[in-house]
Formats: C-alpha cells, sequence, structure tokens
C-alpha cells in the first residue's frame, strides 16, 4: 500500500513538472492553434510583419472596466488575447497594461485620453441598472498617440490595431486624388466610405475641368460615378497620369438607371476610346440576375395600398470572387446597383493582364438600349441563361498610352487599374451591405499598394452556417446525441462493476 502511494506521489509530481514545463517553453515560444477556415484568431502576416518592423516602443493602454455584464465581458478577453499576441511578434518594442477607471479620477483620465464611456444594463439584485464602463485603447509611440475610443466589433478588432499602428509609425499620409468637373459625387456625401477611409489617407479633390496636371504624388485616382462627357482635354490628363505609373480605379454608371420613373438608357461619358486602349470596356447594358436583392413596392389590393418586397433582377447581390485575388477573395458579397457586363477581350490586344474579380451568379442575363426596368416585369427563364457575366476587373502591365492614338510603342511603366460596372456601390444605402464597404476600401487599398491591410480588413467572425444534410442523417444525429451519451455511461458503469466482482473474486481465492 505505502509503495502504490509513492509512485502515486511520483505520477502527480511528473505531471506537475511537465505543466511547469510547457509553460516555461510556451513563454519563450509563441503559437496557437487556429481551426476557423479564415484564421480569424490568428494574426494576419501583415500584422506580424507591422509589429516585426517597429523600431521604438509602442505602448498600449487598455481601459477596461471591471465585472461588465455579458456580452461586454467577453470583450476584455479578446483585447487581452490579441495584445498578446502582437506582444509576441514585436521583439520586446510593444508593450500593454490594462487600467480599470473604477473611479472619479480613473474615469477622468480615461476621458481626457479620448476614451468615451459607454451605458451598459445590468441586473443587481434583481434589480435593473444602467452602468457606465470604459471598453477602448490608446496607442502611443514617439510624440503620437492613436486612440480606438470602444472597442465593440471582436470582427474587425485586429484592423483596428493594425491600421492605428500604421497611422502611428507612417510619418506622411498617403494621398488618393478623385476627380471632379463631370457632376462626380463630392467623397463627403459617401459618408461611411470616407469616414472607414480618411484615418488612413488624405482625400484629394481633382478637377479636370480646370485642365491641370493630375499632381503626380497621388498613390491613386478613383473615377467614381460620373454623369456628363469627359473631354478629350481630361482624358489626356488621364492618361499623362497613367504614363507616369498612376493607378487609377474606373467605377463608372454605363447606364442612366431611374428608379422612380422605371426606365434605364445608356449614359455617354466619352469614356470608351480612353478605356479601349487600355484594354477593357464597360458595355452600355445592365445585367439581369436572380440572385438579387429586394425592393418595396407598392401594390393595390382591393381598397388599399400595401407595401411588399418583391426580387429586382437589375440589384444583382453578387457572390462569385475570384478566390485567387486578394481585393475579393474574403469577401461574402457584394450588392450591385445597376451594373453593366465589362468586356475584357481588348486586354491581349493591348498587352496587359486582366483578371476577372466579380461575377454574376449562373442565372443571369444582359439587357441593352432604352428599357423598361419595372421591379414587377420579371424576366423568363429564357432570357437569364448566362453563367459568369464579369461585373468588376483589374488590369495590371504595361497600358499603351491613348494620347499617342495608335503608336504602341508609347507605353507607361508597369501599374495596375481597376474597372467596376457600378459607380454606386459605396453609395451609403448600400453599406449595410459589409462587403460594399469592404470592397471600395480594398480596391482603394490597391491602388495605393496596401495590401496588408485588406487581408485584416475582410476576415469575418462569424459562426458559419451548418451545411444541409439529408433528413434521415438528422434523426440519426438527434438520436445518437440522445442516446449514445447514457448508453456510455451504463456500459462504463457495467464495466466498473464487473471489474470489482473479479477483483474481489481474485482477493477471496488468495486469502
Amino acid at each position: 500500500m505505502k509503495a502504490s502511494k509513492t509512485q502515486a506521489m511520483i505520477r502527480v509530481l511528473l505531471v506537475l513538472g511537465i505543466l511547469v514545463l510547457v509553460n516555461i517553453i510556451s513563454i519563450r515560444l509563441f503559437t496557437r492553434f487556429d481551426l476557423t477556415s479564415q484564421k480569424v484568431y490568428t494574426l494576419s502576416d501583415a500584422s506580424k510583419n507591422l509589429v516585426r518592423s517597429l523600431d521604438d516602443k509602442v505602448t498600449v493602454r487598455a481601459y477596461f472596466t471591471e465585472d461588465l455584464p455579458a456580452p461586454y465581458n467577453g470583450n476584455r478577453r479578446a483585447v487581452l488575447d490579441i495584445l498578446s499576441d502582437y506582444r509576441a511578434y514585436a521583439g520586446g518594442n510593444l508593450q500593454f497594461e490594462f487600467i480599470s477607471p473604477d473611479d472619479a479620477k480613473g474615469e477622468q483620465e480615461a476621458e481626457q485620453q479620448g476614451i468615451m464611456p459607454v451605458q451598459v444594463q445590468v441586473v443587481k439584485e434583481d434589480k435593473l441598472e444602467v452602468k457606465r464602463g470604459f471598453m477602448g485603447l490608446v496607442m502611443l509611440y514617439e510624440d503620437r498617440k492613436e486612440t480606438i475610443p470602444v472597442v465593440q466589433n471582436l470582427g474587425s478588432l485586429e484592423y483596428d490595431i493594425s491600421s492605428a499602428l500604421k497611422r502611428l509609425t507612417r510619418t506622411k499620409k498617403l494621398r488618393i486624388g478623385y476627380t471632379q468637373g463631370h457632376q462626380e459625387p463630392d467623397l463627403s456625401s459617401l459618408r461611411q466610405a470616407s469616414q472607414a477611409l480618411m484615418k488612413q489617407y488624405d482625400f484629394v479633390p481633382v478637377d479636370l475641368s480646370k485642365n491641370d496636371p493630375i499632381p503626380s504624388d497621388l498613390a491613386g485616382l478613383l473615377v467614381i460615378a460620373p454623369k456628363t462627357k469627359f473631354s478629350d482635354s481630361s482624358k489626356v490628363l488621364i492618361d499623362q497620369y497613367v504614363m507616369h505609373g498612376g493607378r487609377v480605379a474606373f467605377l463608372l454608371n454605363r447606364m442612366a438607371a431611374n428608379l422612380q420613373a422605371r426606365y434605364a438608357q445608356p449614359a455617354d461619358l466619352g469614356l470608351d476610346d480612353l478605356l479601349q486602349t487600355y484594354g477593357v470596356r464597360v458595355n452600355a447594358d445592365l445585367v439581369r440576375d436572380a440572385q438579387c436583392a429586394n425592393v418595396m413596392v407598392q401594390q393595390q389590393q382591393g381598397p388599399f395600398m400595401m407595401q411588399s418586397q418583391v426580387p429586382y433582377v437589375y440589384l444583382p447581390n453578387a457572390s462569385s470572387f475570384d478566390k485567387g485575388n486578394i481585393i475579393v477573395k474574403d469577401l461574402q458579397s457584394v450588392l450591385f446597383h445597376f451594373v453593366s457586363s465589362i468586356d475584357t477581350s481588348l486586354a491581349a490586344r493591348a498587352g496587359v493582364r486582366e483578371q476577372v474579380l466579380i461575377r454574376s451568379s449562373s442565372r443571369s442575363g444582359r439587357q441593352s438600349g432604352f428599357m423598361p426596368i419595372d421591379p414587377f416585369q420579371r424576366p423568363t427563364l429564357a432570357e437569364m441563361t448566362e453563367s459568369g457575366i464579369p461585373l468588376a476587373v483589374v488590369l495590371e502591365g504595361s497600358f499603351p498610352s491613348y494620347a499617342a492614338h495608335g503608336d504602341t510603342s508609347m507605353r507607361s511603366p508597369a501599374t495596375r487599374m481597376i474597372v467596376v460596372g457600378d459607380g454606386d456601390f459605396m453609395q451609403d444605402q448600400f453599406i449595410g451591405n459589409k462587403g460594399n464597404l469592404d470592397l471600395f476600401a480594398n480596391i482603394v487599398d490597391y491602388l495605393a499598394d496596401d495590401a496588408g491591410l485588406i487581408t485584416i480588413r475582410s476576415k469575418n467572425v462569424v459562426v458559419p452556417p451548418l451545411e444541409p444534410v439529408a433528413e434521415g442523417t438528422r434523426r440519426t444525429v438527434k438520436y445518437l446525441n440522445l442516446l449514445l451519451p447514457p448508453l456510455l455511461m451504463i456500459g462504463y458503469g457495467l464495466f466498473r462493476w464487473r471489474r470489482r466482482v473479479a477483483m474481489k473474486k481474485a482477493l477471496e481465492a488468495q486469502s
């Protein structure tokens, strides 16, 4: 009996020693096992490279109120985990501390740092109370400071931290131009899109009607939803910018569609010859897709006017992406608003590489010319036989010059260009679909050659849907869940009982 106790004690000590050794190793050799498809709980390579490149210390102060109720209590744990990851890859150049503003002085300090209190409901002693809580981060680097006032969306936490770190360490913001002079929307009217990017970039209006050269220091140029025709001089200005290696995104409405009047007709933007020189054409048509969004319409039902939602094929909900391209590989869906198809057959003649980013679904079609767009007039199956119609493309390479009038020897340095057959997808009324904002932000990052932020932004921390299974399989799994655990427990109990009976008989035989 004494020997068995000694052996048990040795086993316990060995287990404790192994646990201590594993903890020591884990501190020195950091790793994490992430079984999610998008590795949402693992820092992306861009974030790792960002903190590895730090040349001075960054201090992160996390102001978090303790004892917050669910679901806010999980935010502190998530922030602690991700900051630990950043610190592990920073080589000693990132440190963090958690501060609980539990008194008036602490709350005042948090607010002075830009951390705003949030009101949370707490059930205490069967009473519903409202409690002030703090859940924000302050990052300090040299003489600069960045603040995340409230940590709410854990899905974008890595992007928020990494983009703040990039702003801290970048001495000068990159400049992105957007054309004016052709009734394009001012970027300030694209409230959500501009707010999402203005911390990272300075946006500069470029009025082509003044015939001034496009600034060469722009990291990219956006042509968003012009309504009037581009003059030859405006197109030459864009061409000169491209010939100096400039990067351009054309987000165009090739059809003028009016949902209230319920008609659409081609819009002459004067850009066809410029784009065809570069190897692409936005067709004067509208793509109709059975995979689409709904619109609210009024219907007469007896004496009453009733509102109802009907599928509207001119609002394709695209989900067919080129998973090999960083711009769209992690997007879930993009909701287009009267989108035109794109012809890339000219790319080979222009000597550039083309890649279709987004396509329509397997049940789609096109319509051109002056057309009605009544939500109640739905196309027949015979009109929806096309599959994978190009809706957005990227072109890369050395582009021929539009101003050279066919002289293919005049070409740009290697650069890139994006063309989308819809100039309205980033409007505020469509940003409710997360993919729309992500697509626009990814386009800007791609022009600015900031691929790292693209890989972080598109991470999607959601519960993945269950795969559909047959009814018989569901029934089998259901009864296994109900019966298997108690059967296993009964089996284990019988095994233990038989074993004790056998041991008792063996002891009786020995005596």
